[in-house]
C-alpha cells in the first residue's frame, strides 16, 4: 500500500512540476512539450488510482470522484496545448 501511495504521490506532483517547468521555456512549442509530459503523468495517476480501486484501498465512490477531477485536468491541459500550437 505504501509503495502505491508513494507512486501516486510522485505522479501527481509530476503533473504540476512539468507544467511549471514548461512555463519557464522560451517558446510555446517547448511549453506544449512539457504539457504533453504532464498528460503522461495524468495517465500514470489514472493507472495508480485503478490499481488502488482494484485492491480495495479506495472505494468506488472515491475512485469515481478522483477520476472525474483528473479527466477535467486532462481536458484543461489538452485545451491549453491546442491553444499553444
Amino acid at each position: 500500500m505504501f509503495a502505491l501511495a508513494d507512486q501516486l504521490r510522485r505522479a501527481s506532483v509530476s503533473i504540476a512540476s512539468n507544467i511549471a517547468e514548461g512555463a519557464s521555456r522560451k517558446s510555446a512549442l517547448e511549453f506544449a512539450h512539457y504539457l504533453e509530459i504532464s498528460i503522461g503523468s495524468c495517465f500514470e495517476v489514472e493507472t495508480q488510482l485503478q490499481i488502488a480501486q482494484r485492491r480495495k484501498y479506495i472505494t468506488d465512490e472515491v475512485y469515481n470522484e478522483l477520476f472525474e477531477e483528473l479527466q477535467s485536468e486532462e481536458r484543461q491541459i489538452n485545451t491549453f496545448i491546442s491553444k499553444l500550437r
